[in-house]
């Protein structure tokens, strides 16, 4: 009698590896911010001309000087840094065109879709934002002021970037140029429109406040010190200006708009569905 006897073959199991997971991080968020600041003509554009009007009018302010033109009283840095109220313009409509152009194209469904607690999506706007504005404004207002000396050294305008105030004057003025973009940007992302964002920044921000100032009223004059355009001014000046806030108070105004224009739009995204 024949026995069969079956041999049982052990197959040996493999654990299969877990594909990697890619989670949302503020850095990631950020990256993705810079990127896509960086990937629009818009950005280039603008900021090219930002810096252009600011390096050629303080050429021309330089270069047109002279000791009894009835400019002596002026500040320098004021005075070579003129054209930064013409390049706060195209920096304004940047950050108008960070927040609001993404709801223009519809591309802000992907961003809120990709990030949905959403919050993030405009703290890394306005971050990546502050930090590009800042360093070319800081920049382009050092290399503007410089040139424009090299017209000035034989006038009553001659500075340098180690006299008193003019270093902090010099960053206050990019400080207040950006935090006025910071305020453009909330707009845009409040308002969601490119036309009304841009209309609310030049008419409420840079024309009611000039209304206001022909009141006849001392505390509307007092309040007006404070108002966002008043406030970057202040900073950007080495010495104290007549009936302007001191640099200090401007800053924390300027900082408190700010944090003001991002508010709401904040909220707006919690309590919208896009």
């Amino acid at each position: 009698m024949t026995t069969t006897t079956a041999t049982t073959t052990t197959v040996p199991t493999t654990t299969p590896t877990a594909s990697p997971t890619y989670g949302l991080t503020p850095t990631r968020i950020l990256r993705s911010e810079w990127h896509k600041l960086w990937t629009v003509r818009s950005t280039w554009f603008t900021l090219l001309t930002a810096a252009a009007l600011v390096l050629g009018v303080g050429i021309l302010m330089g270069a047109t000087y002279t000791s009894d033109g009835g400019d002596s009283d002026v500040d320098t840095v004021v005075l070579t840094l003129y054209g930064t109220q013409l390049g706060g313009i195209a920096l304004a409509v940047l950050g108008i065109l960070v927040t609001a152009g993404e709801y223009a194209t519809g591309m802000v469904r992907a961003s809120l879709t990709a990030v949905p607690r959403r919050l993030p999506v405009l703290w890394a706007k306005a971050a990546v934002y502050t930090a590009t504005v800042f360093a070319l404004s800081l920049a382009t207002a050092v290399l503007t002021f410089l040139t424009a000396q090299v017209f000035l050294s034989d006038s009553d305008q001659a500075a340098s970037l180690t006299d008193d105030g003019v270093l902090a004057a010099i960053a206050g003025n990019a400080a207040g140029v950006t935090l006025l973009g910071v305020i453009a940007l909330g707009l845009g992302a409040g308002l969601r429109s490119v036309p009304g964002a841009i209309g609310a920044f030049v008419g409420g921000v840079m024309i009611v406040p000039e209304i206001l100032g022909m009141l006849p009223y001392e505390a509307m004059d007092t309040a007006i010190r404070y108002f966002p355009t008043q406030a970057a001014g202040a900073l950007g000046s080495a010495t104290p200006m007549p009936g302007a806030a001191s640099p200090g108070a401007a800053l924390l105004a300027l900082l408190l708009w700010a944090a003001a224009a991002l508010a709401v739009p904040a909220l707006l995204l919690k309590r919208r569905d896009v």
